[in-house]
């Protein structure tokens, strides 16, 4: 919502500066967005007489002036414009002065050989209109020295507001200047409209076509005829205002509707009653049926469509946009003004469906003041006549005036319960006169009737707001919370709150980048990935492809990655912790961390290598990522087993899944299948691990959280080999599990390094070479100290999968 400083004072009687205009309107609510002061801008530039034009000496096309400014000697100006001559009253630029026009600043220069110290500038140069076929031609009374945007009225601001949808009132200026006198900035001019008296009655017919419940979208139609009009351009102050608010000026009587629409917030149109054939009819818009609109475009209508039809077919889109048929132009002599209600949410619907943006939709589909359908009919009449001219008949209306009338007991005491703020009672009552509420009762509770203009207004919460917005937020007074002295405040995050930020930051210390994706993926990525219910479908999805909740982040995070191969980025990592859905319920929302990898993106580093080393990632690759993660997040890992094998969208023989006992499962790892990287249009390799943080055991309760005491071992560790040979269905894990478990005061490392299948070992065998870490930390250990420790290992080992140490 824009509007110029001199226009609000139209309806504020106030003394107040822009500044505490500005201030004023965000303290109460009307967030101000932009001040924009053209006065300033052109403050340099000044009125000056031409004294006389010479040809220039060394060019035809420019002339040397001698300009009178009003200070001192005149000044030499080499000037080409066309019109320039002796005893002209023009606009100068002194040296240092910015054009905006040519986006220059001026300086004292020499054309072709002639000093020129200044400019006399054209419209365009100022930036005020788009003419340069010469400088500007004022009268000649124009005061020679004085401020140039002074004496065109050009120094009038123009402030921009940001209106919230609930405050419809504002987008009047009337209705912003009541604010600004009830928040004590000046007091506000009467707004009373005087009726015009007409002559005879309108003979144009008004039928509203809606039975029952349609009634609503178009409760009322107001109406008058004004013959003999006189259309042409609007005056120069009636421009200057437009234009000031970003309008671009038409004609007299479009200029009087837009005026009408910002000024008092009621939006009206001008059909030109010679090309309106017959009754004017209100109805749906028939299947099929078109109309070439006022912006020149022409919109298919359908029956959800409420339009304004004579009997040759459809001739407005009912509060949006007039048809350009019945428009007015110069030729218009007899006009019909309107000024009708219309139903907020169908307005809305219609602007939404063909794509129409207008200052009158804005309006209309907020909520107008119902009783100023009249006084608008009223006051666009009158200025019709004092523009147009003309003979107007009597206004007519049909249909009725809606009764939005609703009483609210308000007891003062909300004030401060809903607040804190302490507002006495005759300050409380006069705000809410000064807004217009008419208020009933006296004493601590009271009734008010809320405005007309004031459709937001529902019940005793909206008042206080009311209240308070006037009064200042400021003066709610500062309280400390109080200190707590005597106990210790205990945490406030909950255990997966804690683990969703200790996760994010652990994968990206791992070299993974965190990527956000969409919580709605297509229906079948969701059934590559076991989703796809009916449970989890939006009703109303944003998009086709954004159709179902997601139940896993890997799809997201997959096409994510090959978007960044699809752009040059082939070595790619990322991450995200985020919801995921395996149901509609609240048990079937999890909160889970996931990431991939692609192309050469390993944990060591990534990208090709002058040596070759740039080897593809693979599932171990993300097995790694998936235990770092696990680590970090301190889950004890004593009891967690590696099975092989995961969902399906995993490669079956390149997967795993980890689990703590077989109903236990926490997540998964691998490759991603080939299959479903083809049904994503993805290329690989492409690897991955998902872990469900609800899932995860608990942390131990331990009674304090200080760290334990570092410990170092004195002595030298000692690391042994041993090569099983065991049959090929034996896990190594179950080997590594068993090695560890044969003295778990003594081994504290065991590394798997080798698995061989061939030559030398017996089919259906294998061979899995382990390095077991031994670490004293008594003494140093002797080697038959080292020889039985190997026994043991060797001995469980065989106990525990029938291995037996290979010769």
């Amino acid at each position: 919502m824009k509007f110029t400083l001199s226009w609000l004072k139209d309806h504020l009687e106030t003394s107040a500066t822009l500044d505490q205009i500005v201030e004023t309107l965000t303290r109460v609510g009307l967030e101000v967005e932009d001040v924009r002061d053209p006065g300033r801008a052109l403050e340099p530039y000044r009125i000056a007489r031409v004294i006389s034009a010479e040809q220039h000496p060394n060019a035809d096309r420019l002339r040397v002036c001698m300009v009178d400014t009003g200070e001192g000697a005149p000044v030499q100006v080499v000037c080409g414009a066309p019109n320039a001559r002796g005893g002209m009253t023009s606009v100068f630029a002194p040296p240092g002065t910015y054009v905006p026009g040519k986006n220059i600043t001026l300086g004292v220069g020499t054309i072709r050989g002639v000093e020129s110290r200044g400019m006399l500038c054209s419209a365009a140069e100022l930036g005020i209109s788009e003419d340069h076929e010469g400088i500007i031609d004022l009268s000649t009374d124009a005061p020679v020295g004085e401020a140039y945007a002074a004496f065109a009225g050009l120094d009038d601001p123009v402030i921009e507001i940001n209106l919230t949808p609930n405050r419809p009132d504002c987008t009047s200026i009337h209705g912003i200047a009541r604010d600004l006198a009830a928040a004590g900035l000046g007091s506000l001019k009467n707004g009373a409209v005087a009726p015009v008296r007409g002559e005879g009655k309108c003979p144009v017919v008004v039928d509203i076509a809606f039975e029952g419940e349609d009634r609503r979208l178009c409760p009322a139609f107001a109406l008058r005829l004004v013959r003999g009009v006189k259309n042409g351009p609007s005056p120069e102050w009636l421009q200057r205002r437009l234009r000031a608010i970003g309008l671009r000026p038409i004609n007299a009587l479009v200029d009087i509707t837009n005026y009408v629409t910002f000024d008092r917030g009621r939006p009206l149109h001008v059909f030109d009653a010679a090309k309106v054939r017959g009754a004017i009819t209100v109805r749906r818009a028939q299947a099929g049926e078109e109309l070439l609109a006022l912006d020149g475009r022409t919109y298919r209508l359908d029956p959800e469509v409420v339009v304004i039809a004579d009997e040759a077919g459809v001739e407005s889109i009912a509060g949006v946009m007039g048809g350009e048929h019945s428009g007015c132009d110069e030729g218009t002599t007899d006009v019909l003004i309107e000024s009708a209600l219309w139903d907020p949410l169908n307005i809305a619907q219609t602007g939404r469906r063909l794509g129409i943006i207008t200052d009158a939709r804005y309006r209309f589909e907020r909520g107008i003041d119902p009783n100023f359908t009249i006084p608008g009919l009223e006051i666009a009449t009158r200025m019709v006549m004092e523009l147009c001219g003309g003979t107007p008949t009597e206004g007519a209306l049909f249909g009725e005036i809606p009764d939005a009338s609703r009483i609210i007991e308000f007891p003062f005491s909300e004030v401060r319960r809903l607040s804190g703020l302490d507002v006495p009672v005759p300050e409380a009552r006069a705000i809410l006169s000064d807004l217009g509420f008419h208020l009933s009762g006296s004493g601590e509770r009271i009734r008010v009737l809320p405005p007309s203009w004031r459709p937001d207004v529902e019940g005793k919460a909206d008042l206080v707001e009311e209240v308070i917005r006037i009064v200042g937020l400021d003066r709610i007074p500062s309280t400390p919370l109080e200190r707590i002295e005597a106990a210790v405040i205990r945490p406030l995050l909950t255990t997966i709150q804690k683990r969703t930020r200790l996760a994010k930051r652990a994968l990206a210390t791992r070299g993974l980048v965190e990527a956000v994706t969409w919580s709605f993926i297509a229906d079948g990525e969701a059934r590559l990935f076991g989703g796809g219910g009916a449970a989890l479908k939006l009703a109303n999805p944003i998009a086709s492809d954004l159709s179902d909740m997601r139940p896993s982040l890997l799809p997201g995070l997959i096409k994510a990655a090959q978007r960044n191969a699809d752009r040059g980025f082939g070595d790619v990592a990322l991450f995200e912790v985020g919801q995921c859905f395996a149901s509609d319920e609240p048990e079937g929302q999890t909160i889970r961390a996931a990431a991939v990898r692609r192309g050469s993106a390993r944990h060591e580093g990534t990208g090709r290598h002058w040596d070759g080393g740039g080897r593809a990632v693979d599932a171990f690759d993300a097995k790694a990522d998936a235990l770092a993660l696990l680590a970090a997040l301190g889950v004890p890992t004593g009891g967690l087993q590696v099975a092989p094998g995961g969902p399906d969208w995993l490669h079956p023989g390149r997967s795993g899944t980890l689990q703590f006992g077989p109903k236990g499962v926490v997540g998964h790892f691998g490759e991603v299948h080939p299959a479903v990287l083809k049904s994503l249009d993805v290329k690989g390799p492409v690897v991955a691990f998902e872990i469900t943080l609800d899932a995860l055991p608990l942390p131990k309760a331990k009674p304090t959280k200080v760290k334990p005491k570092l410990v170092l071992p004195d002595f030298q560790p000692v690391s042994r080999d041993f090569a099983f040979v065991v049959d090929r269905a034996v896990q190594a894990g179950d080997i590594l599990r068993a090695a560890q478990g044969a003295d778990r005061t003594l081994v504290t490392g065991v590394e798997l390094f080798d698995v061989y299948e061939g030559a030398n070992v017996a089919e259906g065998k294998k061979s899995v070479a382990i390095a077991v870490t031994l670490q004293p930390t008594e003494r140093t250990l002797t080697d038959a100290e080292i020889e039985a420790a190997s026994a043991k290992i060797v001995a469980e080992v065989a106990k525990k999968t029938g291995a037996t140490l290979r010769s």
